[in-house]
């Protein structure tokens, strides 16, 4: 259920309700040239209505601050839009010396996210996850974030949102949780920087495992690859996880920011020379440029199963690889 924001007259946004203890945020204006895929934004005419932007419930409490997915219509995708209030809000917290961030869902349905946004992803002959994309940004805001940041999940978590929840410091999940890594379904080659991500966060045989089947695996079967911390009660988690928070943040803020950014560069430093580097760069251009991610895409958007054999037979033929970049009809 999408929860009603209440505007006050200096324009700021009531979210997660409003006490004397507690802050909220104004809306994010997203018209930035990052997300811009078009082009920057046309200049606003005066007489022009502005849209507020909901896509995250913020709140700050007690030095914890909470960014909330809500935008469940869209089971809480990871658009650039949402991500664009994300890295506002975050950007906020910092200056606020938030002690610990929660991300969680604003509601308690079936998805706690369903990951990238697939409508944004281009549908062929470009790179679908370069270094300036929005959800790219936003796992490097995460990891790079002085504070540590919680993933609270309760439902299924899917794609990028996994990739998001790996990059947070601590996960806690109530039985609900499922955890999905889904690009073999779509044939959208992962970039290494995000395989890095898993494999920091999990067994490799596990990490081969899920982008090899792209199945799911339950809260309990990630608990026992080390992916999740703890999982809690459903009616428990909460609870569990704010009280987590509030220790989090009574502890010495510059001796955890330390400890933070330690672990962060030290599990972030592999080095792989440029000959290899090419080498993987050039497997994901074969993959990007190639008839199957075209096919993955394609069929997600029309809501069917993919072809990949009927892709692979149209590319031995001569047909519809179509490296010159040259437009196709969909």
């Amino acid at each position: 259920m999408h929860v009603e924001h209440t505007i006050t007259a200096d324009g700021a946004v009531g979210l997660l309700g409003r006490s004397t203890e507690e802050r909220a945020f104004a809306p994010i204006d997203i018209a930035h040239p990052s997300f811009a895929r078009n082009g920057p934004a046309a200049p606003e005419s005066r007489s022009s209505e502005r849209t507020i932007m909901t896509f995250i419930q913020a709140q700050l409490k007690d030095r914890i601050g909470t960014l909330a997915f809500d935008h469940y219509a869209k089971r809480n995708a990871l658009g650039a839009d949402l991500i664009a209030e994300m890295l506002g809000h975050l950007d906020e917290f910092v200056r606020a010396d938030v002690g610990v961030v929660v991300i969680r869902s604003a509601s308690d349905d079936r998805v706690w996210s369903s990951g990238h946004d697939i409508a944004e992803l281009p549908l062929a002959n470009l790179d679908p996850l370069p270094y300036n994309e929005p959800i790219e940004m936003l796992l490097r805001a995460v990891k790079r974030f002085p504070a540590p940041v919680i993933a609270m999940v309760r439902g299924s978590v899917w794609g990028g949102a996994f990739d998001l929840v790996c990059a947070c410091d601590i996960v806690l999940s109530d039985e609900t949780g499922a955890f999905a890594v889904t690009p073999a379904k779509l044939g959208l080659p992962y970039n290494t920087s995000g395989f890095l991500n898993f494999m920091s966060r999990a067994p490799l045989g596990i990490v081969k495992e899920m982008f090899f089947t792209a199945d799911p695996i339950s809260a309990e079967r990630a608990l026992r690859a080390g992916i999740v911390n703890e999982v809690i009660p459903e009616a428990e988690l909460e609870q569990h996880t704010y009280a987590m928070a509030r220790t989090i943040a009574s502890r010495s803020t510059a001796a955890v920011a330390a400890a933070k950014q330690a672990m962060y560069e030290l599990s972030d430093a592999v080095a792989i020379g440029p000959n290899t580097y090419e080498r993987l760069h050039g497997l994901r251009r074969d993959a990007y440029f190639g008839a199957e991610y075209r096919e993955g895409i394609e069929a997600f958007l029309q809501k069917r199963p993919p072809d990949f054999e009927a892709a692979r037979t149209r590319t031995a033929r001569g047909g519809s690889d179509n490296r010159d970049g040259a437009p196709t009809s969909s």
